[in-house]
């Protein structure tokens, strides 16, 4: 005999529900998302499950278990959600509403329906021999069912009032608070209201889409910090590696030069050491037969002695070979010389490399300085601010509004410069494209989209380009700013030369032109500073 259709209903409802659930939770899914292998799973649940594994460095699927080597991203299932609300809204958790049939007294039995107008719950069999008049209002199983009543009428709600957008019963709109107000039946109501929630729904899941983008491009940007933070670790490690080894390759080689001069200025005096030796025993040998004579009593004896004439006599060549050897002695100046250059083959290698380079010597280009300004004539490093007029020819290149000076040089790949400004309280420092304006406010650096630049005025230090001002924290402590610019990379960075280097602020764009440095002194004077290196 074929099943009762609420007992097949039941059944399909209840596979259904199997579908629904989380493999992590094992509860019906809450804001559903899919990983790439098709699983799905609670948004929270997969996160916790997730960030357990981000100290393994792979990630792993709990149900198929396939694996991800970075962190998968979590796409919203819009599709299961919309069935997730469905079957809530059609299919009610009868346990959890805790709802029991008011008429099953000996055990409780859960409730299907509640009917408005008997203020009981019903049960599937008593629901059958239920009243079906229009007056038994039926709904889903509800402990509240005097909510659903006018306190004052103890009547049905049947209409909502608009205006104190409250529901109301048929009395309460015939007569009483309510009368002559705008109203709509619950359903009309309720609708609008639902169309209300779900533009909001969506408004709510668009601004969710955007945040788990910018999750993705933060974590994406995390990673790329990550990666290169450990590219630089590996190419510093290896840096004092080879520094390490060059300098122990250079410790052996000095060490080596000095044993090889010990070695050469040893020998010969070993050599006269032994010659003299012999002539020691010799003297001893003259000494004691000399005083053998002395000794002597018979004058006759004494003068009869042959040979005695050169018993005393020097050698020339004694004298010679000692100051021969005492001029000699170790080489300081070649060994320094090994060890310096040694060093210095060191330093131009490692300057040389990809993480430090050496500071560049800029000279100013007084073709472009305003009249107002001075430079150094000796090494054109120092821009000093004058009250008298210089009256240089005029030039498209030369500034007309504004105390400022250009670079000689034209700068399109990585280096830094610096700059002294004890002597100056109001100054401007940066860098500019050679297009830049000559006359006008236009012409300011900083102040257009062709220059960039750090300016203290009124001990107060900000960065600007264009149209953004940036008010900095504190002065320049230190008195000497450094600029840095990686042209490839689109970065242009200011530091306080204080201990420790203290970073101002750092500028990102698409460089189009090559870059000349910029200086402004309204007061007193600035100088440039710096080492020359390869460009």
């Amino acid at each position: 005999m074929r099943p009762p259709e609420h007992i097949i209903a039941g059944m399909a409802s209840a596979d259904l529900r199997k579908e629904l659930d989380c493999s992590i939770c094992l509860s019906i899914y809450t804001d559903p998302v899919t990983l790439r292998c098709g699983h799905n799973f609670c948004r929270l649940c997969i996160d916790q499950v997730l960030d357990t594994q981000e100290g393994a460095g792979v990630y792993s699927c709990p149900e198929c278990r396939e694996e991800f080597q970075e962190r998968p991203a979590l796409q919203r299932n819009i599709t299961l959600c919309n069935i997730v609300e469905s079957f809530r809204s059609a299919q009610p958790d009868q346990e959890e509403t805790g709802v029991f049939c008011t008429y099953c007294i000996h055990s409780p039995v859960p409730a299907v329906m509640s009917c408005l107008m008997c203020d009981a719950s019903l049960c599937d069999n008593h629901l059958r021999v239920h009243s079906k008049s229009p007056e038994h209002v039926l709904c889903d199983p509800t402990t509240s069912l005097e909510n659903r009543k006018c306190s004052v009428h103890r009547e049905l709600y049947k209409y909502y009032c608009t205006v104190d957008t409250a529901c109301i019963c048929v009395s309460c709109s015939l007569a009483g608070d309510h009368q002559g107000h705008k109203v709509e039946t619950l359903d009309v109501a309720s609708e609008k209201k639902k169309q209300k929630l779900r533009n909001n729904l969506q408004e709510l899941i668009t601004k969710t889409e955007e945040a788990e983008k910018e999750v993705q491009s933060l974590q994406e940007k995390k990673r790329k910090v990550h990666e290169k933070s450990s590219g630089v670790t590996e190419r510093v490690t290896g840096l004092f590696r080879d520094l390490r080894r060059q300098l122990d390759d250079l410790e052996k080689r000095v060490l080596r030069e000095v044993s090889r001069q010990e070695e050469q200025l040893s020998l010969p005096l070993a050599d006269f050491i032994q010659q003299l030796e012999i002539k020691k025993a010799e003297l001893s040998r003259k000494m004691c037969h000399i005083e053998e004579l002395c000794n002597m009593t018979d004058p006759l004896t004494v003068l009869q002695e042959s040979h005695t004439g050169d018993l005393c006599d020097t050698e020339e060549g004694d004298k010679e070979d000692r100051e021969r050897h005492d001029g000699r002695d170790l080489d300081v100046a070649l060994i320094s010389h090994t060890l310096y250059t040694g060093l210095s083959d060191i330093i131009a290698g490692v300057t040389g490399g990809c993480i430090i380079q050496e500071a560049t010597d800029i000279l100013l280009d007084i073709n472009t300085a305003h009249n107002n300004l001075h430079i150094s004539d000796y090494d054109m490093t120092i821009v000093c601010r004058l009250d008298t007029w210089q009256d240089r020819p005029k030039t498209p290149k030369r500034s007309q509004t504004y105390a400022q000076v250009l670079s000689r040089q034209r700068f399109s790949r990585r280096h830094y410069w610096e700059v002294d400004v004890s002597n100056s309280e109001w100054w401007r420092v940066g860098m500019c494209y050679p297009s830049i304006d000559r006359r006008g406010v236009q012409s300011l650096i900083g102040y257009n989209n062709k220059s960039w630049c750090l300016y203290r005025c009124n001990n107060q230090c900000y960065v600007r380009h264009g149209r953004t001002e940036i008010q900095l924290l504190g002065n320049v402590s230190s008195n000497r700013v450094r600029i840095y610019l990686d042209y490839e990379a689109g970065r242009l960075s200011f530091y306080d030369l204080c201990v420790p280097i203290r970073h101002f602020h750092t500028f990102t764009a698409n460089f189009t032109e090559p870059l000349h440095a910029a200086l402004l002194v309204e007061e007193g004077s600035i100088k440039l500073c710096g080492k020359r290196s390869k460009q």
